[in-house]
C-alpha cells in the first residue's frame, strides 16, 4: 500500500510538472509552404501564451508585415492544424507571414479588430520580436 501511494504521488507530481512546463512554452508558429488554391492557409502548430489570433499578412523579400488577408482564433496553449480562411485571392508564389496576435486592447472580445499599425488585437512581441513564420503559396 505504501509503495502504491508513493507511486501515485510521483505520478501526480510528474503530471503537474508536465502541465506547468507546457504552459511556459515559448510562443511560436510552425507552418510550411502550401497550396492555398482552396482559399485556406494552415499552420501545423501555434503556441500561444494567451487567447488570441493567428493572422495572415502579405509580405515580400523585405519581410515586413503587410495587409491582413486572413485570421483564425487561437486558444491559450498549443493549437494544432489552425486554418485561416483567406479574405482575398493569393497567387502561387505570394509570400505570407503567419503571425500571433493578442486579443487585447479592442472594444469586443472574440472580434478581430486589428488594422495595420493599430494597437487593438496587435501582434505579440516577446523580447521585442514578432512571433511568426513566413511561407510561400504554391
Amino acid at each position: 500500500m505504501k509503495n502504491l501511494t508513493l507511486s501515485a504521488i510521483a505520478l501526480i507530481a510528474s503530471t503537474g510538472f508536465a502541465l506547468a512546463a507546457g504552459h511556459s512554452m515559448a510562443p511560436g508558429v510552425t507552418a510550411a509552404d502550401q497550396d492555398v488554391s482552396n482559399g485556406v492557409v494552415s499552420a501545423e502548430t501555434v503556441m500561444a501564451g494567451e487567447n488570441g489570433w493567428l493572422v495572415v499578412h502579405r509580405t515580400d523579400a523585405d519581410m515586413k508585415p503587410g495587409p491582413v488577408v486572413g485570421y483564425a482564433p487561437l486558444r491559450m496553449g498549443e493549437n494544432t492544424d489552425v486554418a485561416a480562411i483567406l479574405q482575398e485571392p493569393v497567387a502561387s508564389g505570394d509570400m505570407l507571414m503567419l503571425m500571433v496576435h493578442a486579443e487585447t486592447g479592442g472594444m469586443k472580445t472574440g472580434v478581430f479588430e486589428y488594422t495595420l499599425g493599430a494597437k487593438e488585437d496587435g501582434p505579440i512581441k516577446p523580447e521585442g520580436n514578432l512571433v511568426m513564420q513566413v511561407i510561400t503559396a504554391k
